[in-house]
């Protein structure tokens, strides 16, 4: 995941090499690639191009033109989901119009959102200075004001073309069958390689742990009362939410409209795993509170059943993925130390909003009513 705030690499991360090329020489041609697609699609001439070492679907860079402005590139690695990419930019579009906090796109100057002229394909945008990711920072008045920007952002999705509001059950918002057999199949990859690494190992553990329990997950979403089921953000994370001090500096990295239940996007930057556990429970509960309240001020059309229930399709939902459990079977070049903490925090976190489910959902009750 990508934002526009990250400070840029003191030394520019290597990009992936050509046949035949070094890393440094891939890296000043991906530069050159840039900056004359800058010129040409933009009419922006570059002072200044560095890598951000982070993306994961996009190589992004921190452009500083020759009067001293600072913008965010975004250079998609492939042409084919093109349309896909630009309807996310539309939607962070439509957001930013209707008045929600977000970066925006820069046309080009044949008024497109993204450039494809030049050899790379690429979209340009503000850039958010002075900013931090939420992820791990939901601390004191950071919780009400997420739960106002958020309130704000759903409000102005409910009105997208692209689907109207529905109410739907709530218990299918996970798919636990699939989910079982998705840890059966993993367990028995890692059963069958030839050596585990100790991250694979605490995998192998995690997964059977989360196999064991989703009979609990079943019961914990039975229960569920209908939900609304809208357009979405399509990522909202720690990661894709930027602070200024206390307050949201912006929304970045939509996906593409497309519908899912308003409780689970609530859940994912209330349940940020990180947060979760670096406060005492009553303290994170607090909080969560908090920004439910705000949320609800912020949002007219939320009802009581989608913010209460919140609390247990976040965690419903989070018990249910196998990620990153499955990245080293499946994506094992993306495993890192940052990875590795992430799947243990995201499991101990899951675990503890299960077992302490009932008292966290009736207090948050009480608070709503």
């Amino acid at each position: 995941m990508s934002t526009a705030s990250h400070r840029p690499a003191t030394n520019p991360a290597a990009a992936p090499s050509l046949p035949g090329r070094t890393a440094e020489a891939s890296e000043e041609e991906q530069i050159t690639a840039i900056a004359a697609t800058l010129v040409l699609a933009y009419g922006l001439h570059p002072a200044d191009i560095t890598r951000i070492p982070e993306g994961t679907a996009t190589d992004n860079y921190a452009v500083v033109d020759q009067a001293g402005r600072r913008h965010f590139a975004k250079v998609y690695r492939t042409r084919e989901h093109l349309v896909l990419e630009r309807a996310s930019v539309e939607l962070s579009e439509y957001c930013a119009d209707g008045g929600v906090a977000t970066a925006r796109a820069t046309r080009t100057r044949e008024h497109e959102l993204i450039a494809t002229r030049g050899r790379l394909p690429m979209s340009l945008w503000s850039y958010v200075p002075h900013t931090e990711t939420a992820e791990g920072g939901m601390t004191g008045a950071r919780w009400a004001a997420v739960g106002t920007e958020m309130g704000r952002l759903h409000a102005r999705l409910a009105t997208h073309p692209a689907a109207a509001p529905t109410r739907e059950p709530g218990a299918a918002v996970c798919d636990v069958a699939a989910s079982r057999a998705r840890f059966e199949r993993l367990i028995h990859a890692y059963q069958h390689k030839p050596r585990l690494g100790e991250f694979e190992m605490w995998a192998l553990q995690a997964a059977r742990e989360r196999q064991a329990i989703l009979g609990d997950v079943e019961r914990t979403i039975a229960s569920l009362p209908q939900l609304t089921v809208q357009v979405l953000h399509g990522d909202i994370a720690g990661p894709n939410l930027l602070f200024r001090s206390d307050e949201v500096a912006a929304f970045v990295d939509f996906r593409p409209p497309a519908s899912g239940y308003l409780a689970w996007e609530i859940a994912r930057l209330g349940c940020d795993p990180k947060s979760v556990l670096d406060n005492s429970a009553e303290s994170w509960l607090t909080g969560y509170t908090d920004l439910t309240l705000a949320y609800r001020d912020a949002n007219s059309r939320a009802s009581a059943d989608d913010l209460v229930s919140s609390l247990r399709v976040g965690c419903a939902a989070m018990l249910c993925s196998a990620f990153p459990l499955s990245v080293p079977v499946e994506r094992p070049q993306i495993v890192d130390a940052a990875m590795e903490a992430y799947g243990r925090v995201r499991h101990e976190a899951a675990l503890m909003l299960l077992d302490r489910l009932p008292v966290m959902e009736e207090a948050l009750r009480d608070t709503l009513r």
